[in-house]
């Protein structure tokens, strides 16, 4: 029977302005659109990992208000369980993010609700698979993973963003999936954890027990590269809760992040049978 993906993590709205070339600072430029779109790294990833059939519940928090609402309506209707979200009084988290046309992106975060996330609680089954990222309160993660390990659980951190405090969870993790600057904030060092590293046109590199395997990126024309790393992160832990191991998930999760910045927006991965068909040529 295939484990749960359990997600710890930020639920946003998006405001996404698209232009030419990204403002240096003290500049404004010209932008040629705008969107509102459903975000979070959190969100993002527990989408991810439904569409590629798992089953997955958030642990979160949106606020009282017109995008709390939305929010969870959106992910309830990708197959997200949202009954462990809460409502809470401080307002929905938001990201201001500027798409220039390389694809190539900037993004502020202002958290809000995400401040009050937490897994406590939660009931672990043997098998079920903790995800978590750091747009929510570090202690809310470590109390996550120390009773996600108690339960079974395997426990992946994606350490976006880097802050104060990340480097104590490192023990607390079986998996640590980050980008190149990610990885360099945290000195180079995962601890004894498994890393996934996602380096965009170069690819992805695995090290685990058994050495290190890099897997060549995929070629695709890059529209938008926002949700490139969350797509990698759901679809690596979808596959880990499937009993899939780690290097077999890092495969599936390599080619969803190809997949994801063919599109604009930040939640475009795949469903499986997309991800499937992508991964047999088709």
């Amino acid at each position: 029977m295939a484990g749960r993906v359990v997600v710890l993590g930020s639920v946003n709205t998006d405001l996404v302005a698209t232009t030419e070339v990204l403002p240096a600072r003290g500049e404004t430029v010209a932008g040629s659109g705008f969107a509102r779109r459903q975000g979070g790294k959190g969100a993002n990833q527990a989408v991810a990992a439904a569409r590629d059939g798992a089953e997955v519940v958030l642990c979160g928090a949106v606020g009282a208000d017109p995008f709390g609402d939305e929010a969870l309506a959106a992910l309830a209707a990708d197959g997200v369980e949202v009954s462990r979200a809460a409502r809470v009084g401080e307002p929905t988290g938001v990201a201001l993010i500027v798409v220039e046309r390389s694809g190539e992106n900037v993004i502020v975060v202002v958290a809000g609700a995400n401040a009050r996330a937490s897994g406590a609680g939660f009931a672990w089954r043997p098998g079920d698979v903790a995800a978590a990222v750091l747009e929510v309160p570090v202690d809310a993660v470590e109390e996550f993973f120390v009773a996600a390990r108690a339960g079974g659980a395997t426990t992946c951190l994606n350490a976006a963003p880097v802050v104060p405090g990340a480097e104590r969870l490192l023990g607390l993790c079986d998996v640590v999936c980050v980008n190149e600057v990610e990885l360099a904030a945290l000195g180079g060092n995962v601890g004894d954890a498994a890393l996934v590293a996602t380096l965009g046109p170069q690819g992805v590199t695995v090290v685990d027990g058994d050495g290190t395997l890099e897997l060549a990126a995929h070629e695709v024309d890059v529209v938008d590269t926002v949700g490139a790393g969350d797509a990698t992160c759901g679809v690596l832990v979808a596959g880990l809760a499937a009993g899939l191991s780690l290097r077999d998930a890092a495969v599936r999760a390599n080619a969803a992040g190809a997949m994801t910045v063919r599109a604009a927006g930040a939640r475009t991965s795949p469903h499986r049978d997309e991800l499937d068909d992508f991964l047999r040529g088709r």
